[in-house]
């Protein structure tokens, strides 16, 4: 057997072009979104992350803005620009990249963007609606990503047994809500494993859609995976490879080689999940903006 890949990078682009679209309408009222970025420090990772952030709104016609603050800030200084974005009108979406530097509170900082333009849906406010289903919250971009990808690929959530292995607030414990909800890409039966479950490759095997997202290079093999099922691999992880020009590649938290011979189907890394939560945090910052002119709609 080998596994349909799930292009990541072809579903993002067919909703990115959705929301241009939305974009050049809400243009025609006079409404141009606009999200920030808040970047502390100079990891290098984090400055690819926010530059393709930018290019993404520009491409779809929003505004975009980035602070760059030295990892020296202090939080006092990181709040104080969060509450100059809070009261920016031309801002509808604001988000700190992380990791912080550690002498920051990071759980402060999120705290203290306004959850209206909490866009990557960390806020406590959009986290609580998330997990009750209430559809004016924002739902953090990476599980709505995921959720948007199983969709958009005719991979059917309802009746399935969904195991997602990690359980971060990031990714785990809200991918498990939305996949839970009688919505549409929703109604499954989720299990939330992580690395100290016991006998994790058995459990594995009963998933019929397989999620990863534990941050370790090809920790799940082909042996945790039920022939056939979906498996979504969020992980991106630098591997070291002399044969490459910069010295690394990037892996993702399964196999690949050996899960997509098992698999129904398999999302690549790069290009599977990752073109999602871009996409998505785009489609979040453009209903911030809806929702701004027209709160009652």
């Amino acid at each position: 057997m080998i596994a349909r890949i799930l292009d990541g990078v072809a579903i993002a682009a067919t909703i990115r072009a959705e929301v241009r679209d939305d974009v050049a309408a809400l243009a025609r009222e006079g409404v141009v979104p606009g999200l920030a970025v808040v970047l502390v420090g100079d990891d290098p990772a984090s400055q690819v992350y926010v530059r393709s952030k930018g290019k993404a709104c520009l491409e779809a016609g929003m505004h975009s803005e980035t602070v760059t603050l030295a990892a020296e800030a202090s939080e006092t200084e990181i709040l104080a620009t969060i509450d100059r974005l809070n009261a920016d009108p031309r801002i509808d979406g604001i988000l700190c990249q992380l990791p912080v530097p550690p002498h920051v509170n990071a759980e402060r900082v999120i705290r203290r963007i306004d959850p209206a333009k909490d866009v990557d849906g960390f806020h406590p406010v959009n986290v609580g609606k998330t997990a009750l289903g209430d559809p004016t919250g924002f739902q953090p971009a990476t599980p709505f990503g995921v959720q948007q990808l199983l969709i958009r690929a005719g991979v059917p959530t309802e009746g399935a047994h969904a195991v997602i292995v990690g359980r971060s607030n990031i990714v785990g414990r809200p991918l498990a809500n939305l996949l839970s909800l009688d919505t549409a890409g929703g109604n499954a039966t989720t299990t939330l494993a992580h690395s100290r479950t016991r006998d994790l490759a058995a459990l594995c095997r009963t998933a019929d859609i397989l999620i990863v997202a534990i941050g370790r290079a090809g920790f799940l093999g082909a042996d945790a995976v039920k022939p056939g099922a979906t498996v979504i691999d969020v992980g991106i992880n630098r591997v070291d490879d002399a044969t490459r020009p910069r010295g690394y590649r990037l892996a993702g938290d399964v196999d690949f080689e050996s899960v997509s011979a098992v698999a129904g189907a398999i999302t690549p890394v790069p290009g599977g999940v990752g073109p999602m939560t871009i996409a998505m945090l785009l489609v979040n910052t453009v209903r911030a903006a809806r929702a701004r002119v027209q709160p009652d709609a």
